[in-house]
C-alpha cells in the first residue's frame, strides 16, 4: 500500500483501530459522512476489506446470529497497526483534496498531537494559498464577473475563511494540549466541540 494520497485501506484500518467493526457498520457510518467525503460502494469497500484480510492487517471474526445471518467482525492486527502508522508518520501530499484531509481528522485518535498539528498545519498553508488566489482572480477581473461567478468566488472566499477560522482555533487548542503534556485524553474527551 502506497503512503502519501488518501487510500481507503488505510483510512478502513483507522476505522478499525478505533473499534472492530463490520463492513456494513462501516458502509453506514461512511453513509452518515457522504455529503463531505463520499461514501465507497460495496463493491469497493469489501474488496479492501478481503485484501486487508490477506496481508494479515486485520482479522475476522464470524459472529452467528439468531434471526439473521452471522456477521463477520473486523479488527486490526499487530501488523495493521503498524501499517496504519507507517502511512500516518508519512505527511499527506501538499496538494491533498479536502476528502484526504476530512478522512485523517475521522481517525485522528491514530495520530499524535504533533502529528495532528502538522497535519492541520499543512492544511492552513494549502487554504491559505486557495484563498489568496481566489482574491487576486477576483480583483484583476473584477468588472468583468457576472453574478454567478461574483457568487462563486464569493462562496469560495467565505469558505476558505470559514475554515481559517476553524484551523486556527483548533490548533490554537491542540498546542495547549501538547504543551500541557496531556496523552491526548482529554483531546478525544473534549472532541465534540
Amino acid at each position: 500500500m502506497s503512503g502519501g494520497t488518501v487510500s481507503l485501506q488505510f483510512f478502513v484500518l483507522g476505522l478499525l483501530a478505533q473499534r472492530p467493526m463490520s463492513g456494513y457498520d462501516i458502509k453506514r457510518f461512511l453513509n452518515t459522512l457522504n455529503w463531505l467525503i463520499g461514501s465507497p460502494s460495496g463493491g469497493s469497500l469489501y474488496p479492501v476489506l478481503r485484501a486487508l484480510l490477506q496481508e494479515d492487517l486485520v482479522a475476522v471474526e464470524v459472529v452467528p446470529g439468531l434471526d439473521r445471518p452471522p456477521r463477520k467482525i473486523y479488527s486490526i492486527t499487530p501488523a495493521g497497526r503498524q501499517a496504519l502508522q507507517a502511512w500516518i508518520d508519512q505527511p499527506a501530499a501538499a496538494n491533498a483534496p479536502l476528502k484526504a484531509f476530512v478522512m485523517r481528522l475521522l481517525i485522528a485518535d491514530s495520530h499524535s498531537i504533533a502529528r495532528l498539528l502538522a497535519h492541520l498545519e499543512r492544511r492552513r498553508k494549502q487554504v491559505a494559498d486557495h484563498r489568496a488566489k481566489l482574491r487576486e482572480g477576483t480583483g484583476a477581473i473584477d468588472e468583468r464577473l457576472d453574478l454567478g461567478q461574483r457568487l462563486a468566488l464569493g462562496y469560495g472566499l467565505a469558505l476558505a475563511k470559514a475554515e481559517l477560522d476553524w484551523l486556527d482555533s483548533t490548533m490554537e487548542w491542540l498546542s495547549e494540549e501538547l504543551l500541557s503534556g496531556e496523552d491526548g485524553q482529554r483531546v478525544r474527551a473534549a472532541s465534540a466541540i
